[in-house]
């Protein structure tokens, strides 16, 4: 067996469970999981309806690239968005599908890393998990970045010192952030950018959580690419997906786009890799990709909720609301775990503790003392649970 298996920790969501084991909650009140990331918001009928219309796929195999239209979708819809010009963007160089984020910054790390040299790879703290389990497995060596409230939950690329960027090979970033739901500012991307090209590593740029936005637009690496007037997107790849967008986790689709050089390579690996995205759903994702509609109805379901936990528990819990995302990050007035442990305990609800989702880095754990809530309920059990958990906090 590959003995960097053996490097990974358990995922977040086996320890919570582990957790909660022994627990037992009143019966009387229904459980409410604000622990998973998983939106439960319906999905758009119109994708469901293209998936069903293309079954007909499953009599072909698809090509690992990718079909000309999902490509070209993608293409016109990240010209929109991110304000890149759109003869910039080539679908046959600039593009890949992909099976889900998850599978794709996972596979990206084992076709970039080069287990022969040292090799770096940082990453916020805390963070996705997938990450640090993409870094072991490649071979590389995990450095955190920690977030706190007092760099606005920002890498501060300043502390970095110059024999870890010597040997950086690869950066993830998370824009917005997940749990903080942080948005990296154009100058920070810029900034990142100047710094791959001065120590020669690739940013991989995790912005799954782009379309949630609060108030205005996120900003992403594309974006930055323009602004530094880099056509060539040198070094610079971002990660989106359909699931938090359009409500669709279960629809496995998202896109990879970038410098065609780093994806050329990539596609040569996940030819072998085996992960081609099947017709039925590149139909369904093309509907999702060229409409906007339902994103703003989605936008607006979360920020109603967002408006409903502040007024519930901003009395017993300092709350920052997020700049996009769907996640609250607040302090707890409890040791994280513990406070995860008794709420399941006394009000059935669940989150997550903090603490399982980063590493003591530099002296800390920065996710200690805060939970993440993830608001993906429908609104009338979000309030409910967020009642529950006000309720909780003011016996303690």
């Amino acid at each position: 067996m590959n003995p960097d298996l053996d490097r990974l920790q358990p995922y977040p969501f086996e320890r919570l469970a582990a957790l909660n084991r022994e627990a037992a909650p009143p019966n009387a009140l229904a459980h409410v999981s604000l622990a998973i990331g998983e939106p439960r918001h319906p999905t758009p009928h119109f994708v469901t309806e293209a998936l069903l219309a293309h079954a007909h796929g499953l009599a072909s195999y698809p090509n690992s690239k990718g079909g000309e239209e999902l490509r070209a979708t993608v293409c016109d819809w990240l010209s929109t968005r991110f304000d890149v010009p759109r003869h910039w963007l080539d679908a046959d160089r600039h593009v890949l599908p992909v099976n889900g984020t998850r599978e794709a910054l996972f596979a990206f790390a084992q076709a970039v890393v080069d287990r022969s040299q040292p090799a770096y790879v940082l990453m916020p703290n805390p963070f996705y998990q997938i990450y640090e389990g993409a870094a072991l497995l490649a071979g590389g060596m995990p450095y955190f970045l920690n977030l706190a409230a007092e760099n606005g939950y920002q890498p501060d690329f300043d502390t970095v010192p110059e024999e870890i960027w010597r040997d950086c090979q690869l950066i993830y970033i998370c824009t917005p952030g997940n749990p903080t739901g942080a948005v990296m500012p154009l100058e920070s991307l810029t900034q990142l950018i100047e710094l791959a090209d001065r120590y020669d590593f690739v940013i991989a740029s995790d912005e799954c959580y782009s379309e949630l936005y609060r108030d205005r637009p996120s900003p992403g690496l594309l974006q930055a690419c323009v602004e530094l007037g880099r056509r060539d997107f040198g070094r610079c790849v971002v990660f989106h997906s359909l699931s938090k967008r359009s409500n669709a986790p279960g629809l496995r689709s998202g896109f990879v786009a970038g410098d065609p050089d780093l994806l050329r390579r990539f596609l040569l690996y996940r030819t072998y890799h085996g992960c081609a995205m099947p017709l039925q759903v590149q139909a369904a994702s093309v509907a999702a990709w060229r409409d906007e509609t339902h994103v703003e109805k989605n936008r607006a379901l979360y920020r109603e909720k967002f408006d409903a936990a502040a007024d519930i528990l901003s009395p017993v819990l300092d709350v920052a609301l997020p700049k996009a995302g769907f996640y609250l990050w607040p302090q707890v007035p409890l040791d994280d775990v513990e406070f995860a442990r008794r709420l399941f305990a006394e009000e059935n609800v669940t989150v997550l503790p903090g603490s399982f989702l980063s590493r003591t880095a530099h002296g800390l754990n920065p996710g200690a003392g805060h939970i993440r809530i993830a608001l993906v309920a429908e609104p009338e059990q979000c309030i409910e649970a967020l009642q529950r958990m006000r309720r909780f906090i003011e016996r303690l």
